[in-house]
C-alpha cells in the first residue's frame, strides 16, 4: 500500500527480485528493495537465501547492519548468525556470508552521521 508519505511492504506477500547486487545474478538469493537505490547504494532491503547460498564477497562503501528474521546465516569467519541476531558492519569492511539452512534477512545500508 502506498500513500504519497508512506509505503508499506509486506514481506510474504510481495514478489522478490533476482539478487544482483554485489554484480552477477545469483539464482539461489533474492532481494526485495524496500527503500534501497542502486545508484546511491544506501537503504533498506530485505534478503531471502535457499540453502547453500553464498555471497559474493564484497566491501562496504557504507555503513551496512541486517538483522536475521529466519535461519541461519555464517558469516566468512566462521561466525554463525541466527533468528534475531543483528550485525553491524563498518564502511570499509570485507566479507561473505553462506547459509546451510536458509536465510532472510532485512538489511540497512547507510552513512553513519560525524559525530
Amino acid at each position: 500500500m502506498t500513500r504519497s508519505d508512506r509505503t508499506i511492504v509486506n514481506i510474504h506477500e510481495t514478489a522478490f527480485d533476482p539478487y544482483d547486487m554485489e554484480g552477477p545474478v545469483q539464482d539461489d538469493m533474492q532481494v526485495l528493495r524496500v527503500s534501497y537505490e542502486a545508484e546511491t547504494r544506501r537503504g533498506i532491503y530485505v534478503m531471502r537465501m535457499e540453502p547453500g547460498a553464498v555471497t559474493v564477497a564484497h566491501t562496504h562503501v557504507c555503513m551496512e547492519e541486517f538483522m536475521i528474521l529466519e535461519g541461519e546465516l555464517i558469516e566468512s569467519d566462521g561466525t554463525v548468525l541466527k533468528k534475531g541476531d543483528i550485525c553491524s558492519y563498518q564502511p570499509g569492511s570485507h566479507h561473505n556470508s553462506r547459509t546451510e539452512t536458509g536465510c532472510v534477512l532485512i538489511a540497512f545500508d547507510w552513512d553513519r552521521p560525524s559525530i
